[in-house]
């Protein structure tokens, strides 16, 4: 799984090469850059990756808003491997106990997250590197043919692209695939780990400060102690833990001293803050379903999606080894990703659905020859 600089780049230039086709070439340092006004992306083919996204602050200055790497060859190398602003795939989040049926038949995935399954397994498409198949200066697309039981219990090939592009402050994410042979599970996102004051802040450089509003998601799946959903649909009391809807100035953190936000997201008390899932509901077309912003950096934020709900994880995991981007951070003072120092939102539908039929979201999940799978999101940038 160790790809080197220049092999991510040649396996992506050689996805285009053909008769009178010139295949699309990264910048020096390996990345592939879009850009319209107040915005900049760049993206490397690994796990179709965003690496960098850069908008403008209140001061008018260009804020590097996601987690990442210097280093491109870095990517496949790194232990902890936390799917920076990649696509995992082909059923991302957890499916139960490994295992899932279609048709009565039951397929075992692999236990790579405690008996459960994470992301399809330690091969997951937020480990391959993508082709590229369409590249302009404001928009570029990754594909993949997944073989068949490439992730274990992952059956039938899919084929499948993601392009992202950007207009005016606005990040755009489309999504596409389609089973070429029978039914699998087809669940996407793009795991997107935003910190909106690029570790700039002197007094802190955790996500607590951030403010977050899910206007639409009063809703929330109860997980057990290893962030598995348990079937149960639990509805937040304003000003409760899990509560982002009942007011649009929350911060992350406005539940810190309440008893129970310590193991709010399980591990037996080991995990504070957000792992869970939140539904959205009755949300009018092309509403913001989740805003975030930031008062030190001035950044807002605002999603919206065609999916029914949001993964919030605020990075409890994080242990404070991995090097920010030069782009981020104070030096002496923030240099590391340290414990709730950042925030994944993950549009995507209800994790582990295939498992629960109560729910009525297998049909959405399992996709067979002839179905298309199709997922968009986006993100406007604006000022608070």
């Amino acid at each position: 799984m160790k790809f080197s600089l220049l092999l991510v780049a040649a396996v992506a230039e050689a996805a285009m090469a053909g008769p009178g086709c010139d295949a699309p070439k990264p910048d020096k340092d390996g990345r592939y850059t879009i850009s319209a006004p107040g915005i900049k992306a760049k993206f490397i083919p690994y796990g179709a990756t965003m690496t960098n996204l850069f908008v403008k602050d209140k001061n008018g200055k260009d804020v590097d808003v996601v987690l990442g790497y210097d280093d491109v060859a870095y990517y496949p190398k790194d232990p902890g491997h936390p799917v920076y602003n990649a696509i995992p795939g082909r059923y991302a989040n957890r499916i139960g106990n490994g295992q899932y049926k279609i048709d009565g038949v039951t397929y075992k995935t692999e236990q790579n997250d405690g008996s459960n399954t994470l992301h399809s397994g330690t091969n997951n498409w937020s480990f391959r590197v993508f082709n590229v198949t369409a590249f302009s200066a404001d928009s570029i697309t990754f594909s993949i043919l997944d073989a068949s039981n490439s992730s274990q219990g992952m059956l039938g090939r899919v084929e499948s692209s993601v392009t992202y592009s950007v207009t005016d402050s606005t990040w755009h994410i489309k999504m596409t695939a389609k089973s070429l042979d029978q039914k699998t599970p087809l669940l996407l996102t793009q795991h997107t780990y935003f910190n909106l004051d690029a570790y700039r802040d002197p007094s802190t450089s955790q996500i607590w400060d951030h403010t977050l509003s899910l206007p639409y998601s009063k809703r929330y799946l109860e997980g057990d102690q290893g962030a598995l959903p348990t079937g149960k649909i639990l509805t937040a009391a304003p000003r409760s833990i899990n509560d982002f809807a009942s007011a649009a100035d929350l911060a992350v953190g406005h539940a810190r001293n309440q008893t129970g936000f310590q193991g709010n997201c399980g591990a037996d008390g080991a995990c504070e803050g957000y792992n869970g899932y939140f539904l959205i509901d009755d949300a009018p077309r092309d509403a913001a379903v989740v805003t975030l912003s930031s008062a030190f950096s001035g950044v807002k934020a605002e999603l919206r999606t065609d999916q029914p709900g949001v993964v919030l994880y605020t990075c409890n995991w994080m242990d404070g080894s991995a090097v920010l981007k030069g782009s981020q951070g104070i030096k002496g003072v923030n240099e590391k990703v340290g414990k709730s120092s950042c925030i994944a939102i993950e549009a995507q539908e209800y994790p582990d659905g295939i498992n629960h039929p109560e729910w009525n979201r297998v049909d959405k999940q399992i996709y067979g020859p002839g179905q298309a799978y199709k997922w968009e999101s986006s993100w406007k940038f604006g000022l608070v």
